[in-house]
């Protein structure tokens, strides 16, 4: 079974899939002097980094001012640049040693020792990569503020417009101008609230995770209440423009339960829902049973996909059906303005049944990695025998690589503990991926400082979630 950074990690993967093309393109700049460094040693790697590897001709356009991370605003080579050209060079160089070459002549007569340099060579490079990842997940947080608030006041000049046709012959009614005044409010209410946390996501910081990630019940939550707010707004806008007893005593009979229950009813649900899915989140990670690492930075399709970026039916059932009452409460506030969308109770049962379902994938979801098994690995030609130190072994089980840490920045953290030694778990490239460590087999030493009789194995993911504890004999 073969790691691959393309198409298998959410938020880690992502941006492995279309960086093949840029290896060709940056030959002879960053990829080529990141290639370089590597003959002369781990040293010329870092001594490269910022014009070399990450540069790539970057820094002569700026006079050696920025770096490949560069994050300001009028740099053409900003931070997701210097990410791109980074992955690129990382991705040739992992193919580099796939197929046997670039390996110093020091180690090359020894299997286990060049797949130790290989392994140090590569998690050495990819905690690179990752920096320049974590340098374009703020960059892109930085700037993200803006652009919300842009689809704001976009959407705002939106309603003006639908206003505005649907007003051709029926005529400009108080009702439209309480729903565009509603809408100026909630505009300026979110993009202050942009402004006040454009540091951390503008106004979608209240439902970004504590992952790094978007929020699928937050997010639903939100616009439930945003919503609701937004309906609340044009009522208060029409009663303050009433200027009769009956009109004003009419707008306020609207806010009675009786005519809202159905949606006051879903806001309840969907607010609970998102308070306890944190709580129930939070709990499972701390008790080691849900595995979860933190993404560069959140994306759209968080909504609707696990952390390693697979569709999930239980987001997206609630995602599409909270859409479609929304959708339908928002038809009938514009057929009826003059009070709370009257949400029928066999829609808001549905929503409440996918809520439901929302919840109960939440508990099923992830689970503790576990040790099934641990072998003596025997290549061809070997004889078959005990474990002794300096052997392979292969532990086979489930769960060594949690959702999202298919990175290889990541999969470098895996550490196995033998006895009383913890063995960093060595990356094996093959060409497009990883042969070692899988989400089901990892292959490591066994060093020489274990002591001959009966060690305990234990593997720590990225998570740092340890699975449990099996028994070996490893003799002299």
């Amino acid at each position: 079974m073969t790691v691959r950074e393309a198409g298998q990690g959410g938020a880690d993967a992502g941006p492995y899939a279309d960086a093949g093309a840029y290896a060709g393109r940056y030959t002879g700049g960053a990829a080529g002097a990141y290639a370089g460094g590597y003959a002369g040693g781990r040293g010329a790697v870092q001594g490269s980094a910022p014009g070399g590897m990450d540069g790539g001709g970057h820094g002569g356009v700026h006079n050696g001012g920025h770096g490949g991370g560069c994050a300001c605003g009028d740099c053409p080579h900003g931070a997701r640049e210097g990410h791109r050209r980074a992955v690129a060079a990382f991705l040739r160089r992992r193919d580099e040693f796939a197929a046997g070459h670039g390996l110093p002549a020091a180690v090359a007569h020894s299997a286990s020792a060049s797949r130790q340099w290989v392994s140090e060579e590569l998690a050495q490079s990819a905690e690179l990569v990752a920096e320049r990842g974590r340098a374009e997940g703020q960059a892109w947080l930085a700037g993200l503020w803006r652009r919300t608030a842009g689809v704001v006041w976009a959407a705002v000049v939106l309603l003006l417009l639908g206003q505005s046709l649907t007003a051709v012959g029926a005529g400009w009614t108080s009702a439209r101008t309480a729903g565009l005044a509603a809408a100026l409010v909630v505009a300026g209410a979110l993009t202050a609230a942009s402004w006040f946390h454009r540091a951390k996501g503008g106004a979608l910081a209240p439902v970004i995770g504590e992952d790094n990630r978007l929020s699928t019940s937050r997010t639903v939550a939100a616009v439930w209440v945003l919503f609701v707010a937004y309906a609340v707004l044009v009522l208060a806008g029409r009663l303050a423009g009433a200027s009769r007893h009956a009109d004003r005593d009419a707008l306020l009979s609207g806010l009675e339960l009786a005519r809202g229950a159905g949606m006051v009813t879903v806001l309840a649900v969907v607010c609970g829902i998102a308070v306890l899915v944190r709580r129930v989140v939070g709990l499972r990670v701390l008790g080691q049973r849900l595995q979860k690492v933190p993404a560069d930075r959140p994306r759209a399709a968080d909504l609707l996909t696990d952390d390693a970026g697979r569709g999930t039916f239980a987001d997206i059932q609630y995602v599409v059906i909270s859409a479609v009452a929304l959708v339908f409460a928002a038809v009938r506030l514009a057929r009826r303005p003059d009070q709370l969308p009257d949400l029928p109770w066999g829609l808001a049962v549905v929503v409440l049944v996918s809520a439901a379902t929302y919840l109960a994938g939440k508990y099923a979801e992830g689970g503790r990695p576990v040790i099934l098994s641990v072998v003596r690995s025997r290549e061809a030609g070997d004889l078959d025998g005990p474990i002794r130190t300096g052997d392979d072994i292969e532990i086979r089980g489930a769960g060594f690589v949690p959702p999202g840490a298919q990175g290889p920045n990541r999969l470098a953290r895996m550490v196995v503990r033998v006895g009383a030694v913890h063995v960093h778990v060595p990356l094996v490239p093959v060409p497009g991926g990883f042969d070692n460590p899988t989400n089901t087999l990892l292959t490591v030493p066994v060093p020489a400082d274990v002591e001959p009789g009966r060690v305990e194995v234990q593997v720590v993911t990225a998570a740092g979630v340890e699975t449990n504890r099996y028994a070996v004999d490893v003799t002299e």
